[in-house]
């Protein structure tokens, strides 16, 4: 590593893949720590001889050959670290000091330093002492995607054949002559990679992704209890809520029930692109949701959440991370996370081929709320539309006090081909319940015209 490089490493300062430490004549007993946390997270390099300020000391420099020659004896002693460590070590010059740098692969093992497992959290060292959380670095570590794991007495029983044919039907709707319209529910779950076999034991069943595609929600609490998804709306009582849904059901309904959540509480601005007009809030909730019913991991019990703020739209998931950071359309590498279940939303076009959905994300975000989503990976998915412009929410002033709401709403009606409560609501700065009831006095007078059902229920000018 040249100097300068290590410099500008150092001014970035601790990070999770980047630790600071002084050191005498022997390195202290909390840098191995850090090295068994990097070779169980990430990976990552440890600098001797930088405080945690990022101040340059160096080491002690008649010592350097004997520090590194310890750091190598303490990783590969099975004694000290169950399994060993492999890593490499350098001298760098900065300055006329001695900086060491250690640098550490991520392993494919989980590793124990003096029988203690650590992990990498942010910028610190942690200790892994939990059944759960091992077993989560287990699965994080290994090449199978949990998602696959057969369950040998799931059987077809447990599966809705409703929902299998509505998957066929969505298929072949989206491009007709599909090769699932021929098949029967069997060979459509094998098909899909759903009904497999195990060949290196034999075994041959129904997998998790197919519970949770097409099984009934007493199924799918059976498979994986801690499943869940909450979504919040938290724009006038940002101690409680405006509005909330809680979804345990197949991934399917799923994405519908969330879906029509952000129809009724999100708004849908005027976008036309050519010569039609399109749905940018659909387009940007579409690659939210899905994202986080697909690439989620199913056995953490950490719940999806997506939540929308005076701040923008976030979602957050629970993953199985090959990754740390912000992710970006100029360094952006798509990993499958679950490419059975990713494999059966693009069928049913219920999401984009990997990669697709997130430069849409990307094209389209400032066009719904006025500015650029941010998307962070990690053991956590987290992402965030923010509401660059405003539009989630204005303080109920203008239009309540002066007595000017039906003159708001016939405004909003004038200016959008057709609009919704949620969307009449924010205009006026009313409740849901106030808004409705002017909309009824004005269809009632003819001056407003209803469509749709309830749920999607739209109102335009008579």
């Amino acid at each position: 590593m040249e100097a300068e490089l290590l410099l500008e490493t150092i001014a970035q300062g601790e990070s999770v893949s980047i630790e600071f430490k002084r050191c005498g004549a022997q390195p202290e007993q909390d840098t191995f720590e850090t090295i068994c946390a990097f070779a169980n997270h990430m990976g990552g390099n440890v600098y001797l001889g930088v405080e945690d300020n990022g101040t340059v000391n160096g080491i002690v420099n008649s010592a350097a050959i004997d520090i590194q020659r310890n750091i190598a004896n303490v990783a590969r002693n099975p004694k000290l670290f169950d399994p060993v460590v492999m890593l490499e070590t350098e001298m760098v010059v900065v300055n006329g000091k001695t900086i060491i740098r250690i640098w550490v692969p991520m392993s494919p093992d989980v590793h124990r330093y003096k029988g203690i497992v650590y992990d990498r959290i942010a910028d610190a060292d942690v200790k892994v002492g939990a059944g759960s959380q091992i077993s989560a670095m287990y699965i994080r570590k290994s090449n199978l995607e949990t998602e696959r794991r057969i369950f040998p007495y799931l059987t077809l029983s447990d599966l809705r054949a409703d929902l299998i044919h509505r998957a066929r039907q969505m298929a072949t709707a989206r491009r007709p002559g599909h090769p699932w319209a021929g098949l029967d529910d069997e060979q459509l779950l094998r098909s899909a990679q759903l009904l497999v076999k195990d060949y290196s034991t034999g075994q041959e069943g129904l997998t998790l992704a197919a519970g949770l595609l097409f099984g009934s929600d007493e199924t799918i609490g059976s498979l994986t209890p801690t499943y869940k998804t909450d979504a919040v709306v938290r724009l006038r009582d940002q101690d409680r809520y405006d509005d909330r849904l809680t979804v345990k059901t197949n991934l399917i309904d799923a994405y519908d029930a969330l879906m029509g959540f952000c129809e009724r509480n999100l708004p849908d601005p005027f976008v036309i692109e050519g010569d039609t007009r399109i749905s940018v809030r659909g387009i940007v909730c579409r690659e939210l949701i899905s994202n986080m019913l697909i690439h989620r991991e199913f056995t953490s019990p950490y719940p999806a959440k997506l939540e929308i703020d005076r701040e923008g739209l976030h979602t957050q998931n629970a993953s199985r991370t090959f990754f740390e950071g912000n992710i970006t359309l100029n360094g952006f590498s798509p990993m499958p996370k679950n490419p059975s279940i990713a494999n059966v939303f693009t069928q049913i076009g219920l999401a984009e081929e990997l990669g697709s959905g997130t430069r849409n994300l990307f094209k389209y975000a400032r066009s719904f709320m006025g500015g650029d989503p941010t998307l962070v990976d990690g053991n956590v998915f987290r992402a965030t539309v923010p509401d660059a412009d405003g539009v989630l929410f204005t303080e109920p002033t203008a239009a309540k006090q002066l007595g000017n709401i039906d003159q708001t709403i016939l405004e909003l009606a004038a200016s959008r081909v057709s609009f919704t409560l949620a969307e009449a609501a924010d205009a006026a700065g009313v409740s849901k319940r106030s808004a409705s009831a002017h909309i009824s006095a004005l269809i009632e007078s003819g001056k407003l015209v209803g469509e749709g059902s309830t749920r999607k229920r739209q109102f335009r000018k008579a």
